[in-house]
């Protein structure tokens, strides 16, 4: 599974890395800009996952089609020119096309699509796992680097670094990335991409990841402007002293959770967990005179978007038919873009009208909402896994068990197997291989 999943966590972390490494300072050396505004600010943080909203979903559906390696170039492509362009942006207006540009990108429904193609879903928990922690691991060396870099070298240097990243990627993914295997479907009903948006358990997953996306882009916003401001009068180059420590906390925290959500199956109450932090930590940001207690802030903030992080993509990939799961995977990621989005301008637009405690207080409330939709929300069923050799089923007796505890079932054409996911404990293995066998 290592093998499988290391390489394609590694190009997604060094994309991130790259976006990553701008976000603790983005916002202060973008009020310097020509032409620059909050409201312009906010816009340009969370720039990126506008035009990652957008093709989230045809980069995803496309990996359904064509293939998930032709896609993830193209993807890499795109991101590297507009990398480069940010790199030498000299006003407001080119740095946002630049950032529109990097999130145009959008390869990462197409990476975990790939990621649940390659590993079976018992252990897929622990592939996401892998992937969040990498991630994470990028979070926390941007965090880290970052603000010394940017107080270094600037930003335009943040952005080169982006775009070497970006070679490195693709690199990976000629020389270390498998192919994955060639499934055929065995739908008999029509489906259409539509269907994800009715299937109540991937559209509470498609709220819940769109929350998260939506408060992290607010907090980058915020934290660095309130701690280079006058309440608190911190230099650039310290800012890692708050980013960095809330990012063990938060790589601490994902393990034990991902284990209990996915072992254990209670990926609801780790939400529910999650989405009480955030209500805290922004209310400590938005009222404590303390810097202290405004890290605290901080390190909560980080421990709830790391507790959440890897179960919902896992919770996505399982609730998805194996046909779809590029397209639910792409929706998702595209509506929590599009909060990543609305999360940053709205973050710009309250600091020229608001002051600190109320944005602390709108959003925490907003967020109390959300755990109130979340309280409705169910974990998911139970399945297991039976692969059987291809030439030892009968498919005329599978489908007709298709209505019984089956949720699905497909041929691995490369491996010559059918895979055949059906409820833990309403029938026997044993049971089901005699029914269905030649």
């Amino acid at each position: 599974m290592f093998k499988k999943v290391l390489p394609l966590s590694a190009i997604l972390s060094l994309r991130f890395l790259g976006l990553f490494l701008v976000l603790p300072v983005i916002s202060i050396y973008a009020l310097d800009l020509e032409g620059s505004t909050p409201l312009l600010v906010g816009i340009v943080v969370g720039g990126y996952a506008l035009t990652q909203a957008i093709f989230q979903i045809p980069f995803g559906t496309m990996s359904d089609k064509i293939g998930r390696k032709p896609t993830l170039l193209v993807g890499l492509l795109i991101f590297l020119v507009g990398s480069i362009i940010c790199a030498y942006s000299t006003d407001i207006y080119t740095l946002m096309l630049g950032r529109f540009l990097q999130g145009a990108g959008a390869i990462g429904a197409v990476i975990t699509a790939m990621i649940s193609d390659l590993v079976p879903e018992e252990v897929r928990g622990k592939a996401m796992a892998i992937m969040g922690g990498t991630i994470a691991l990028s979070f926390a060396i941007a965090m880290g680097l970052g603000p010394i870099l940017g107080a270094k070298y600037g930003l335009d240097f943040l952005f080169i670094v982006t775009a070497v990243l970006a070679i490195l990627a693709i690199l990976l993914l000629f020389t270390k990335v498998p192919t994955p295997p060639r499934i055929k479907h065995t739908y008999h009903a029509t489906t259409r991409t539509s269907d994800i948006i009715k299937d109540s358990n991937l559209l509470n997953m498609i709220i819940i990841n769109s929350m998260q996306k939506g408060l992290m882009t607010i907090a980058f916003v915020l934290i660095p402007i309130i701690l280079t401001s006058s309440d608190f009068a911190w230099e650039k180059s310290d800012l890692y002293m708050a980013y960095l420590p809330a990012m063990i906390f938060g790589l601490i925290a994902m393990g034990p959770a991902a284990v209990f959500g996915e072992k254990h199956n209670k990926p609801k109450e780790i939400f529910l967990l999650s989405i009480v932090l955030f209500i805290a930590s922004f209310l400590i940001m938005g009222l404590t005179d303390s810097s202290t207690v405004f890290i605290v802030g901080v390190v909560m903030f980080f421990i709830a978007f790391n507790m959440m992080e890897p179960l919902v993509q896992s919770m996505i990939t399982k609730f998805a038919k194996v046909h779809q799961k590029g397209a639910a995977l792409g929706i998702s990621n595209s509506a929590a873009y599009f909060a990543t989005f609305i999360g940053g301008t709205t973050a710009g637009l309250l600091l020229s009208v608001s002051d600190r405690e109320t944005i602390g207080i709108s959003v925490a409330v907003v967020a109390t909402l959300w755990l109130l939709w979340t309280l409705k929300l169910k974990n998911p069923i139970k399945h297991s896994h039976l692969y059987l050799p291809q030439d030892d089923v009968d498919t005329v007796k599978l489908r007709n068990l298709e209505e019984q505890h089956i949720a699905e079932w497909y041929i691995n054409d490369t491996e010559k197997i059918i895979v055949i996911k059906y409820v833990t404990g309403a029938i026997e293995e044993e049971d089901l291989k005699a029914k269905i066998s030649k």
